[in-house]
C-alpha cells in the first residue's frame, strides 16, 4: 500500500503518538474534575500540549490555546464568535467549506461577505483583497494554503495590512500547522485555527484555536469547565471560555507526542523532505499525455501537494484505479472547496489529489508515477 493522502489525515505517523495515547488511557482522569493523582496526571500532560503549541505557533501562554476537535470547529468558533448582524466580513475563494458554510451562515442573519479572486493557477489576487481590508471591516477569514493547489499564501502580508486597518485576522492553518513557520506575533494573527490529524501527526479528533492577548471570542458550546461552578454563566477566562465539557485528554496526549516529535526533529526539514518528494512526483508525471497540474508550481515554498487530471476523465475513475489495481491512495473529486474548483474550471470533473508526507519513499513515487502513466495508455 502506498498511502499519498496525507492532506486529509496523516497515514504514517511517529510511534510515539500511539504509545502516548495508549499511556494516557491507562494513567489518566478528568482534567480539572478532582484532586487525585488521575486528574493530575490528566492536566499535565494537557498543559505540555499547550505549552508546546504556544512555542510552536507564537501564541504567547500556554492558556492562549484551546483544545477542539478539528479545524471545523475551531472555525465555526472564530467565525460565529466574531461576528455578529451588521458586521463585514472578508474572506477568499481559496476557503475550505469549514470557512465558508459558518461565512454563508452569517451572512443569512444579516452579516455582509467579501471575498477575494485569484487566477487561472489559483494565485490569490492580493491586491484585490488588501482593497477590501478597511477600516470598520470586523475580520479577514483566510487559509494559509490551498488544500486543492498547495499554493502557500502570504499570511504575513496579509496579517500586517489587518492590523494596520484595526481589522481583526483569522488564519485557517489546517495544511500548514506542524510543517511551515507560522508565528502569531509576527504575522499578525490574532486568532490561528488548527487540525492535530494532519501534518502535526496527532491523533484525529484533536485540533484547537489559539486566540491573541485582547482578544474575546463567544463560546460556541457552554456548560461545565471545572471552574465557577456556582456561575450562571460560562468562564470567560481562556482556555475554559471555550473548552465546555470533558476534554478529548487521550488524544491530546498523542497530539502532544506529535508536536514534540515535529519539534525535536525541525519542521524545516521535514518540511523540505515533502516539498522535494512533491515536486520529484511532478517532474516525473509531466510528460504524460493529456495531464493537467493545477497550481502555481513557480514557487518552490509551497505545501507538498499534486492535484491534476488525465484529459477529461473524471477524477474518482483515476483514483479508485489508482487505489483498486495498485494500491495507491490518492482524494479525488472537490476536496470541500466549491470555489476554488469553479475557478479552476474542474466543478464537473474535480481533480486527483497526491498528498506527501516525509515518511514517504523516492520508490513510492516512482511506482505512483508509474501507474499514473499507465492508467494514461490505457
Amino acid at each position: 500500500m502506498i498511502y499519498l493522502d496525507s492532506a486529509a489525515t496523516s497515514f504514517h505517523r511517529p510511534p510515539q503518538v500511539a504509545e502516548s495515547v495508549l499511556r494516557a488511557m491507562e494513567t489518566m482522569g478528568n482534567c480539572g474534575r478532582g484532586a487525585h493523582e488521575a486528574a493530575f496526571a490528566a492536566a499535565r500532560s494537557i498543559f505540555q500540549t499547550r505549552r508546546l503549541l504556544a512555542e510552536l505557533f507564537g501564541a504567547g501562554s500556554p492558556e492562549r490555546v484551546a483544545f477542539t476537535a478539528n479545524s471545523t470547529e475551531s472555525l465555526n468558533m472564530a467565525v460565529k464568535g466574531l461576528l455578529r448582524p451588521g458586521d463585514t466580513a472578508v474572506s477568499t475563494v481559496l476557503e475550505h467549506n469549514s470557512v465558508l458554510r459558518p461565512l454563508y451562515e452569517m451572512e443569512e442573519r444579516g452579516v455582509r461577505l467579501r471575498l477575494a479572486g485569484c487566477d487561472s493557477r489559483g494565485v490569490l489576487d492580493y491586491e484585490a483583497l488588501e482593497r477590501k481590508i478597511t477600516p470598520g471591516i470586523r475580520a479577514v477569514f483566510c487559509t494559509h494554503a490551498s488544500n486543492v493547489t498547495g499554493n502557500l499564501v502570504d499570511i504575513r502580508r496579509i496579517g500586517r495590512r489587518c492590523r494596520k486597518q484595526g481589522v481583526l485576522f483569522c488564519v485557517d492553518a489546517s495544511q500548514t500547522a506542524g510543517r511551515f513557520s507560522v508565528d502569531m506575533e509576527r504575522d499578525c494573527i490574532d486568532i490561528l485555527c488548527f487540525t492535530g490529524h494532519k501534518s502535526l501527526l496527532g491523533p484525529q479528533g484533536t485540533g484547537g484555536i489559539c486566540i491573541r492577548e485582547g482578544v474575546a471570542v463567544r463560546p460556541l458550546v457552554t456548560g461545565g469547565s471545572g471552574i465557577r461552578t456556582f456561575d450562571r454563566s460560562h468562564p470567560n477566562v481562556m482556555p475554559a471560555a471555550l473548552e465546555a465539557g470533558t476534554q478529548n485528554g487521550h488524544g491530546i496526549a498523542g497530539l502532544g507526542a506529535g508536536v514534540r516529535y515535529i519539534l525535536e526533529q525541525g519542521p524545516e526539514k521535514l518540511l523540505k523532505r515533502e516539498q522535494e518528494l512533491a515536486e520529484a512526483f511532478r517532474k516525473l508525471t509531466e510528460n504524460i499525455p493529456g495531464i493537467r497540474f493545477y497550481g502555481d508550481f513557480s514557487e518552490k515554498n509551497r505545501a507538498p501537494i499534486v492535484s491534476l487530471n488525465l484529459g477529461e476523465r473524471d477524477s474518482g475513475e483515476i483514483s479508485d484505479r489508482l487505489a483498486a489495481e495498485y494500491e495507491i491512495f490518492t482524494r479525488s473529486g472537490g476536496h470541500c472547496a466549491p470555489l476554488m474548483h469553479e475557478t479552476l474550471g474542474t466543478r464537473e470533473q474535480g481533480t486527483v489529489r497526491f498528498s506527501f508526507s516525509h515518511f514517504n519513499t523516492e520508490q513510492e513515487i516512482t511506482k505512483a508515477a508509474e501507474a499514473l502513466r499507465e492508467i494514461a495508455e490505457t
